[in-house]
């Protein structure tokens, strides 16, 4: 039977644990995830989209076509490639991903532990800034400008909370928006040596 997500009771491909109990970094990092931990980051980014969609339809709906297909493209395959292949969760058996943020997308590339170098950081940057910066546009071209403050306080809050719940805990360490305490990342890499082996041949530990 095909599981929607990881089982709890099973270390990651990466770890040399033989279970995951006792572990030093089950309360620090989120190796493991569950239906409610992909409802509540599907519902703190929504309100981004249906506010930012909301804007560009009141200007013109035939605009919103190009801004989904990019956040398609983006968050479907650019950002799996040059982000999310660095991740541990990356090296799981099976065709798609099964994590809380890109949930379903597809293993097109292989998983590459370590760091992101500076021209994935780029893309993985600019793909973000077009993504939120894209309804900005017409929100100031038609002088929308209750809903562009509304826009941005909302895509502030997303960032904030994404920030405080999410990167704080990830095992994404190559992600530029993760913020794991370093000793934390240090017993992580412990348990798992292939990604500790491809940071330090990068001359990096964090």
């Amino acid at each position: 039977m095909t599981h929607m997500f990881l089982d709890p009771r099973r270390p990651l491909t990466t770890c040399t644990a033989e279970n995951c109990a006792d572990c030093p970094v089950s309360k620090d990092i989120h190796c493991h995830f569950r239906a409610r931990d992909l409802t509540a980051f599907l519902l703190s980014a929504a309100p981004i989209f249906i506010i930012g969609g909301a804007g560009i339809v009141q200007f013109n709906a035939w605009w919103l076509i190009p801004w989904l297909l990019m956040a398609f493209g983006y968050f479907g395959f650019v950002e799996i490639r040059v982000m999310c292949s660095h991740c541990p969760h990356y090296a799981e058996p099976g065709k798609s991903l099964q994590c809380w943020a890109n949930y379903g997308s597809p293993r097109l590339w292989k998983y590459r532990p370590g760091p992101m170098n500076t021209s994935e950081k780029i893309i993985f940057e600019t793909g973000l800034a077009l993504i939120v910066g894209y309804p900005l546009i017409f929100l100031l071209i038609d002088l929308q400008w209750l809903l562009l403050v509304v826009f941005i306080l909302t895509v502030a809050s997303f960032f904030a909370t994404l920030k405080r719940s999410y990167c704080s805990e990830c095992m994404n360490f190559a992600c530029p928006l993760n913020n794991v305490d370093e000793k934390v990342r240090a017993e992580f890499f412990g348990r798992n040596p292939v990604i500790a082996q491809a940071w330090q041949a990068k001359g990096l530990d964090r």
